[in-house]
């Protein structure tokens, strides 16, 4: 029976020890680009942990730039994005989960190919439209094509929470006599929240790291951070210290949100992994 503990405990041990290790390989880039954050650009490559501090990157890139403007552009049509994306996908994702039509499938899998389609081959012509649409340079027009990146994922994640539901239960709701979209509000939401909030975080994700779309169909009134970036590279030296600044600046609102619903977002990527 001891060694028997013995062996539990170092098994344990093992493990902790093991999962350390990984915990410290996949945030030491995130902790590298904080700390050369803090670094001048005379002393990027000739130290590494024994350097001056110092703030100028910060001060150059929050104070100097318009870096926070970019940053509430980005906040702006990532959200408005995913909020266009909730309001059409969710009802698309029931549809194709509960009713039975003729190219149903067809259908869902044309909407899912959005998702992979290289945007660099329909970026000339969404160009042309645009231009011809008076939408290029705008929060409209940024909003509408991210919806190539955000719906498609929003669909299919949520049509399989919405799959998961027994029918029975709407069934049994509409006997009672509640109408469908009492149903819908107020029992279907509420079971299918976790993977819905697992899939609009993502859907912001994609959609807050998105480079080509406002790359090439945004211009000086519309920036996001991804294009901002680009001004600390775009001169006769490399500033990897404000590029860093930038980009740890960019990722607080992914942490932030990962943060605030882990709960729902742990329970919504798992829910439905496993069917019985």
């Amino acid at each position: 029976m001891m060694n028997m503990k013995i062996r539990q405990l170092s098994l344990s041990a093992l493990r902790n020890a093991l999962l350390s290790l990984y915990a410290l390989f996949a945030l030491f880039p995130i902790f590298w680009m904080i700390l050369i954050t803090f670094k001048s650009d005379a002393e990027m490559y000739t130290t590494t942990f024994q350097f001056h501090p110092t703030l100028y990157n910060y001060k150059e890139v929050l104070l100097r730039t318009d870096y926070f403007k970019a940053f509430l552009d980005n906040i702006i049509v990532s959200s408005g994005a995913v909020l266009v994306s909730i309001l059409v996908g969710v009802p698309a994702a029931y549809a194709l989960a509960r009713y039975k039509f003729k190219g149903k499938e067809d259908l869902a899998f044309t909407i899912l190919s959005f998702r992979f389609a290289p945007e660099i081959l329909v970026i000339l012509p969404l160009f042309m439209i645009y231009q011809a649409l008076g939408i290029y340079d705008t929060y409209f027009g940024l909003i509408w094509v991210y919806q190539l990146i955000t719906m498609p994922l929003l669909i299919w994640v949520v049509r399989g929470y919405f799959e998961d539901i027994n029918v029975e239960i709407e069934q049994a709701a509409q006997l009672d006599g509640y109408p469908w979209y009492t149903v819908f509000l107020k029992i279907l939401l509420p079971l299918i929240k976790p993977g819905l909030v697992a899939a609009g975080l993502l859907a912001f994700i994609f959609a807050w790291n998105s480079f080509t779309f406002p790359l090439l169909l945004s211009g000086f009134r519309i920036e996001t951070v991804t294009v901002a970036s680009l001004k600390y590279i775009a001169s006769d030296t490399v500033h990897y210290g404000q590029m860093a600044v930038a980009a740890t600046v960019a990722a607080l609102p992914e942490v932030i949100l990962a943060l605030l619903i882990q709960r729902h977002l742990v329970r919504g990527l798992s829910f439905g992994a496993v069917k019985g």
